[in-house]
């Protein structure tokens, strides 16, 4: 989707969203930061790529039911499928990361509190053009019967 704004790699061990950070504040900013600290109260520091948090919490989420406007890309000739945003707090960076529910999850399928973890998704796809656009995707952190987290 956006270069820069997630690792490149889809193996879900390996995928995360990159950020950056401030060397003066500590500020972490996403989407990246690359010009300049946003912090109004830091003096201005170098900005480094991070890694941010794989798992975090659902602070918030909602559906759409209409068809975004440009620059979102969809058919207008196909019929038009809702889909679930998820607001996930990162406690360690401090922060509120907004992204799309993998496929298939509704509203009813989450709750405020809920871990989740950042997942490879698939934004777009043109068969002709054998192109894939990669985004994220927000997904329940499984809890299997003896209570582990997977």
């Amino acid at each position: 989707m956006v270069a820069g704004w997630f690792t490149v790699e889809t193996d879900r061990e390996d995928f995360r969203l990159l950020g950056t950070r401030c060397s003066a504040c500590a500020s972490v900013f996403f989407p990246r930061q690359d010009a300049l600290c946003r912090n109004p109260a830091c003096v201005g520091g170098e900005l480094a790529e991070v890694p941010l948090s794989k798992r975090g919490r659902v602070w918030s989420y909602t559906d759409s039911r209409y068809r975004p406007p440009a620059p979102y890309v969809s058919d207008p000739a196909v019929d038009w499928t809702a889909y679930t945003l998820v607001a996930v707090e990162l406690a360690a960076e401090g922060m509120v990361v907004l992204g799309q529910a993998a496929p298939g999850l509704t509203t009813a399928d989450l709750a405020v509190g809920m871990e989740v973890e950042v997942v490879p998704g698939v934004l777009n796809e043109d068969e002709a053009a054998g192109t894939t656009w990669t985004t994220w995707h927000w997904r329940p952190v499984a809890v299997d019967t003896d209570g582990a987290r997977s």
